[in-house]
């Protein structure tokens, strides 16, 4: 009797676990209008046979401002940005003096962007994506979310919360990378500079049109 009560009382803990995880995402997608967080981003490759993965490492600053417009600042080991102003997206290396842009709507349907600063509420984010509560790891809980569109480089990806906070992002490609995103020091619902969503390319640089 002791077993089958502690089994069930396990249960309704991973099933209540698992609902926090699920209602974190969609407080998050219905309340986060824009926010900022610096991060860290660790680059994984897919092992190779008598070699280890080789890692990537990352950081910079994250602003987003609902609806779809985002702005990664990358600042070590090299300086990039990539900016979504609602209509085009822009990457800017520095280094290279280049600039590439794509249109928007065509690169981030089923992408992290989505989730993060496109979707308006969790109904919305369902059409693109299948997403499935997981257990806690690491004092986060995560949702992970499949796209139903398979011709795409994202294969899915995993969304941690810290209570309702946004705290990490973990993306699986096709190629077998992945890239795990911490944010620190989130901040939802704050004064955010509407520049930093418009881009001008620097004086000089080279534009490239991307497909």
């Amino acid at each position: 009797m002791k077993k089958l009560f502690a089994a069930f009382a396990l249960s309704a803990l991973t099933v209540a676990a698992h609902a926090g995880a699920m209602e974190s995402l969609e407080n998050f997608v219905r309340n986060a209008k824009n926010g900022r967080a610096d991060f860290t981003q660790v680059i994984t490759g897919p092992a190779r046979e008598g070699q280890a993965a080789r890692t990537k490492n990352s950081s910079g600053t994250f602003e987003f401002q609902r609806p779809n417009r985002f702005r990664f600042e990358y600042r070590k080991p090299f300086e990039q940005t990539i900016v979504a102003d609602g209509q085009t997206l822009w990457l800017h290396d520095k280094d290279l003096n280049q600039v590439s842009q794509r249109k928007q709507a065509k690169v981030l349907g089923s992408t992290p962007a989505a989730l993060i600063a496109s979707a308006p509420d969790l109904e919305t984010l369902k059409r693109d994506f299948e997403l499935q509560a997981l257990p806690d790891q690491n004092g986060l809980q995560w949702v992970q979310a499949t796209p139903r569109q398979k011709e795409g480089q994202l294969t899915n990806m995993k969304v941690g919360f810290r209570g309702d906070q946004l705290a990490a992002l973990e993306i699986l490609d096709s190629f077998g990378q992945r890239s795990l995103l911490t944010f620190n020091g989130m901040q939802v619902n704050t004064t955010v500079n509407a520049d930093a969503f418009r881009f001008t390319p620097p004086k000089g640089a080279d534009v490239v049109q991307a497909p």
